[in-house]
């Protein structure tokens, strides 16, 4: 940024592509994208072989096999943002490669500044290896055959890959090691994200207007239908990454000061027994935000759920108790009050509620937890 084969399993397809290898151990996918680029990589690039090699409809087969490796190139430039990443201790997922080339999903954000650099540059620096390997092979194989072709446009490729991610904008690597540069200067990582995210959106707008300019200065006419297209598509790609990634950062920057203690709301007590408008009475009398059923000893046994007492006609509500629009409780949806950060999320991911109720190292009840506050918290908002 993650044996041979046989039939594929459900599993394989779980990413939204074909697993085709564990390379390291690591899963990699091709989305169904990849063969649209493939297909348009061979078009375009046939031509070419057929005007340097007159192989005529084989031409199509050269094209195909470029097409094929170039994205050998890019899977190799992917593993090596994973083997540095494990080299830190950081997990990797996978590898998915697709129609705008590939991405490596590492479940944890580098620690320090250092190793985010060193995980974002071993890509580039790795295609600029392949690249300077290959015009050294291209040096001492005949230009005009289907090798020298081959191997022309492969160290062209890698240069292309290479320089292009050097690029100073997330979400591409050059935009990973400005960010761990201002990160390391500043000491803060949501500046060193703010800062990358903003020059991924410059990059996607220049890459958009890149044609336009081109096309004008050279020919003073409009560029092609196939270069605006392209160009939009990865200028949109660059702006939508780097926004998310600017999301992300604030959201993790807040994550510190997510506390499930502080997004409790107040409960009030009531038997399963009680009449469900005296358990809202009593709720509002108490300025409290959420009913806790309790059995004869005081046990909390379930929750009530507000959409299922709203759904009660009034006229209902006397005769119905309030257990009727309660949810039990389950040792899944009883969490520690004291519960913080990414722990809160985790254990909330890991037992989905709508809400939870909160209780204290000695089991007192402490308030509800609504799944809704957290949602809102994390994204800045208010209730």
């Amino acid at each position: 940024m993650n044996q041979p084969d046989g039939a594929p399993s459900r599993t394989d397809r779980g990413r939204g592509g074909l697993r085709i290898g564990r390379p390291f151990g690591i899963p990699v996918y091709v989305t169904p994208s990849w063969v649209v680029i493939a297909v348009l990589i061979t078009l375009l690039y046939q031509p070419v072989v057929d005007d340097t090699l007159h192989l005529g409809a084989a031409s199509y087969l050269v094209a195909l096999v470029f097409a094929v490796l170039l994205y050998a190139s890019v899977l190799v430039h992917e593993l090596a943002h994973c083997v540095a990443a494990r080299r830190y201790g950081l997990p990797v997922r996978s590898i998915t490669l697709y129609m705008l080339g590939g991405v490596s999903e590492i479940d944890r954000e580098a620690e320090r500044p250092r190793q985010e650099f060193w995980i974002a540059f071993s890509g580039p620096l790795l295609s600029l290896v392949l690249a300077v390997a290959g015009f050294a092979c291209y040096l001492m194989v005949a230009p005009d055959t289907v090798v020298g072709v081959l191997v022309w446009q492969l160290w062209m490729a890698n240069l292309l890959v290479g320089v292009f991610n050097l690029l100073p904008g997330l979400p591409l690597d050059g935009g990973r090691m400005l960010r761990a540069g201002v990160w390391a200067a500043s000491g803060r990582p949501l500046a060193g994200t703010v800062a990358a995210a903003w020059t991924g959106r410059a990059l996607a707008a220049a890459v958009i207007a890149l044609p336009f300019g081109y096309s004008w200065l050279m020919w003073r006419s409009a560029p092609s239908i196939f270069a605006i297209l392209w160009t939009v598509l990865l200028g949109a790609f660059i702006w939508r990454n780097a926004s998310a990634a600017l999301y992300v950062a604030r959201v993790r920057a807040r994550l510190p000061r997510l506390v499930a203690r502080d997004l409790a709301r107040a409960a009030v007590a009531v038997t399963a027994d009680t009449p469900l408008s005296e358990a809202l009475r009593r709720r509002a009398a108490a300025d409290a935000e959420a009913i806790l059923v309790v059995d004869s000893a005081g046990t909390p046994t379930s929750l009530v759920d507000d959409a299922a007492a709203d759904a009660v006609p009034a006229q209902r509500r006397p005769w119905l108790p309030v257990a009727h629009a309660a949810r039990t409780l389950t040792p899944e949806t009883v969490l520690p009050a004291d519960l913080a950060g990414e722990e809160l999320l985790d254990a909330m991911n890991a037992r989905p509620a709508a809400q939870y109720l909160l209780v204290d190292a000695d089991g007192t009840a402490v308030g509800a937890l609504r799944t809704a506050d957290v949602r809102r918290a994390v994204a800045g908002t208010r209730r």
